[in-house]
Order: C-alpha cells, then sequence, then structure tokens
C-alpha cells in the first residue's frame, strides 16, 4: 500500500526570494548565513522525490537524510514525540513545499516518524523501571533478613494484623520464594538492541506511514537482518510503506526499496550495491576472502 506518491521541495528562485527579502526573522537572526533547512538541498540539486512503498535515504553523516525526513514528516503532519532541530525559518521553508498523496488529504491515522531519540528514550525508561525493581529487591533481602532475627511479636489490633502475617511468611518461606512474591518483574531481561528491535514491532501498525531515522542504530547485524524482515513483510502483507533514512548495507538492501543517494551531485537513484559504504563493505571482505 502507498499513501504518498511524492514531495516537492522549495525551488531554487523561491528560496532567493525568501533569502533575499529579509523579512524580520532574519532580522532577529542578525542577518546570520544559517537559515536552515535552506540553502541545502539546491546545492544537491534535488527538487523532488517520487515514493516507492519502501523509500530509502542513504548519505554520510552531513548529507541531510534527517534534515529531509524531518521536512517531510512536519509538511505532512506526521505524530512525532521526539525533537528536532526546528529553526525560525522552519515553518517558512515548509511553506514552499508540496506533496501529492495516492488518495484523501492526509496519512493514515498511526502514522508516525521513528527516530533514534524515540528509541534512546525509550530504552532509558526500561533501564529506570528496572533500577526502581533492583532497588526494590535490595530492600525486601534487607527486610527478610531482619525480620527472621529472633524477636517477640505481640497482635494489639486488628491493624498489626498484616505485619503478622508478613512476619510469619518470612520465617516459613527461603529468601527467593519471599522476595519474589513482592517484587514486579523487571520489565524484559533483554539486551539494549534487542529492546530496540522490540520497540519497532511494538510501535509498527497495520495500514499506516511510518518514517524511520537510522533505525539500525543500537541493532546487532543479526537484528537489522531481523528488522529488514519485519518491514519487507510488513510492507508487503500489512498495508505499510516506509521512509527509511540509513547508511546501514544490511538495510539497503530490502527488496525493491527505491534508494536515493544525497551523496551524489545531483542526487539520483541508484541500487544498494552501487553504494559507496557497500562497495566499502565488499572490498573489505573480498580483500580478507582467504581467511574465511
Amino acid at each position: 500500500m502507498k499513501y504518498i506518491e511524492s514531495f516537492t521541495l522549495a525551488s531554487d528562485d523561491a528560496e532567493v526570494g525568501f533569502i533575499l527579502s529579509f523579512n524580520h526573522k532574519m532580522t532577529m537572526q542578525c542577518y546570520s548565513d544559517n537559515v536552515y533547512p535552506f540553502k541545502i538541498f539546491p546545492q544537491k540539486r534535488l527538487r523532488k522525490l517520487d515514493f516507492s512503498q519502501i523509500t530509502i535515504l542513504y548519505g554520510g553523516n552531513g548529507s541531510g537524510k534527517s534534515t529531509l525526513m524531518n521536512i517531510v514528516a512536519q509538511k505532512l503532519g506526521l505524530e512525532r514525540s521526539a525533537p528536532f532541530n526546528n529553526t525560525p525559518f522552519f515553518e517558512d521553508y515548509l511553506n514552499f513545499c508540496d506533496y501529492e498523496l495516492v488518495f484523501g488529504k492526509k496519512p493514515p491515522r498511526g502514522s508516525k516518524i521513528i527516530t533514534s531519540d524515540n528509541v534512546f528514550d525509550y530504552l532509558l525508561n526500561i533501564r529506570a523501571l528496572n533500577e526502581g525493581v533492583d532497588d526494590r529487591r535490595e530492600k525486601l533481602f534487607d527486610e527478610y533478613t531482619e525480620t527472621n532475627k529472633p524477636l517477640h511479636y505481640h497482635l494489639k489490633s486488628l491493624a498489626d494484623y498484616e505485619e503478622l502475617k508478613r512476619i510469619n511468611e518470612a520465617k516459613h518461606k527461603t529468601k527467593s520464594a519471599y522476595v519474589s512474591r513482592r517484587l514486579p518483574e523487571n520489565i524484559n531481561g533483554k539486551s539494549n538492541g534487542e529492546s530496540a528491535f522490540a520497540y519497532f514491532t511494538q510501535e509498527i501498525k497495520e495500514n499506516a506511514l511510518y518514517f524511520l531515522d537510522e533505525p539500525e542504530n543500537s541493532l546487532s547485524v543479526k537484528l537489522q537482518i531481523e528488522l529488514i524482515k519485519f518491514i519487507e513483510d510488513s510492507a508487503r502483507f500489512f498495508g505499510c510503506q516506509f521512509f527509511i533514512s540509513t547508511h546501514s548495507p544490511f538495510l539497503l538492501s530490502v527488496k525493491e526499496a527505491r534508494i536515493y543517494d544525497l551523496d551524489s551531485v545531483p542526487v539520483r537513484t541508484r541500487q544498494w550495491t552501487e553504494l559507496e559504504n557497500v562497495r566499502m563493505y565488499h572490498d573489505f571482505f573480498e580483500k580478507h576472502r582467504d581467511e574465511f
């Protein structure tokens, strides 16, 4: 399923006209040359993106992958929870952009952009929750040890009943049984990479448009390959369309993806096996072929 057909960036004339106008926002910036995201894509001679069911932005650091993805996401009004480099000129730039959807005026409900910051925040939340569980575990260990010391406890009122039950339980159960009954389980015992992969599978639902900004971060090669299969199946069987930025040679191998090479001028589509990053991996392993 496709939801977005094409996206048109600001023209050279529109950018020049805006910059020469010296509007009030530029005055507040003391005529700074930093008018991000203006003055990026004319240099790359990129004006229009045509989308496939899976479209990929490839390029090195500073190539504009994330900037371009944020421009399209903001213009479409996609759901997002992580901040991005939103300058005083971002909305002005969006006014010069346009897009064509396959049907309707908006992407389907649930469409969103997922960035590395989203995944990182998710991992931090899991860590914080698990640290809280670990702290509680240590307190329960101390509580068990203290309770099993010789003491005389007399039931004075109904308010003491629960405490007396706890003391009796501690005296008749092992430490592990006592603690496990009172302790919530850790959110998971997974590694950061496994948790990151789980985040994608939780967030991506059926029949929606998803932007994934460098999803390979935190993922091992094995998990990247699993993510490829998940993306391909979601596109083929569950009505999803994907727009992905990456320089991972593994994610670039997604079947039937349209890949834009942002390192080339002008920007153009390429096969994944033609891309510099992929060729470097290829040449490296060819050099060490005899060692395998």
